[in-house]
């Protein structure tokens, strides 16, 4: 660990990772209980066509993955109304998103020099390791923010996730709610496309949070257990993948695949037992 730390590539990934992973746990608790999955998975999908435009346009991708992914924030929010982004609005978005990803890929492959080819691949996969000292710094002043609004408005929003209806009536400004975690949620997707890539932030994203609801039912203490767990995770991919010749990424989705299996199976082998544990008296009356 002394030895690992002595490196400016595991300095930058480790203060960026850190940063992210909290931030990615905390908002993740709210996807999930909030059922956003195929919502948070639609603004994933808007990075690569994103950073395709930017390409083109001649700036910096991470201009055009923050650029489409809150603008497509702000529509499932505003169509969605009071409730929630539901599965027609994000689906609707998600052909429309495809489509101009197709439009722009088309114009990319016909015009590209191969100059920038692998600018996709990083937005897809992400690069931990290759981050610059300043991309990190950017990377966890946006988390820190990310991180204090969405815990302003935590109770609030949590009110709103559980029973908007009743919500509502209290004077509960659901829809506007609404709309800002739909934007925390796509700052959160976007800053993450630098670090872990856009198509593997579920795993700091989705599975912490259905780990910590799995294992606590007090909501504020699932939600930080989910940051926890997500931080953990973190730590523990860099780690292997500076002594193991693995990607970040596939040694942070396999601890975190791993361990979301061991709790399900664990869990369900105890329930099992008192099950079994509590039909023995009742035969034995018999």
């Amino acid at each position: 660990m002394i030895e690992m730390w002595q490196y400016d590539f595991i300095r930058h990934a480790m203060l960026a990772g850190s940063a992210l992973s909290i931030v990615a746990g905390l908002i993740g608790y709210f996807v999930v209980a909030r059922r956003l999955i195929f919502t948070s998975d639609v603004l994933s999908h808007v990075a690569f066509p994103g950073a395709l435009i930017a390409i083109i346009l001649g700036v910096n991708p991470l201009l055009g993955v923050f650029g489409l992914a809150l603008l497509t924030a702000l529509g499932m929010g505003m169509l969605a109304g009071s409730s929630r982004a539901n599965d027609v609005t994000t689906g609707t978005l998600l052909a429309w998103v495809l489509g101009i990803g197709v439009l722009f890929l088309s114009i990319y492959s016909s015009g590209s020099s191969g100059a920038n080819s692998s600018a996709g691949i990083n937005v897809l996969f992400g690069s931990l390791f290759g981050i610059q000292a300043r991309v990190a710094w950017v990377v966890a002043i946006v988390s820190v923010l990310t991180a204090v609004v969405l815990l302003a408005i935590a109770r609030p929003l949590l009110f709103a996730s559980l029973d908007p209806a009743v919500a509502a009536s209290r004077g509960v400004p659901v829809q506007l709610l609404n709309v800002i975690f739909l934007i925390l949620l796509a700052i959160t997707i976007a800053e993450a496309v630098q670090a872990v890539g856009a198509l593997l932030l579920f795993a700091l994203l989705i599975t912490p949070a259905a780990i910590a609801r799995r294992l606590v039912y007090r909501p504020f203490a699932g939600l930080f257990l989910s940051a926890l767990l997500s931080l953990l995770f973190t730590w523990a991919g860099i780690t292997l993948a500076y002594y193991f010749p693995y990607p970040v990424s596939f040694c942070l989705t396999a601890l975190v695949f791993v361990t979301y299996v061991g709790v399900v199976v664990v869990q369900r082998l105890l329930r099992r037992r008192l099950y079994r544990h509590q039909a023995r008296p009742a035969n034995a009356a018999v």
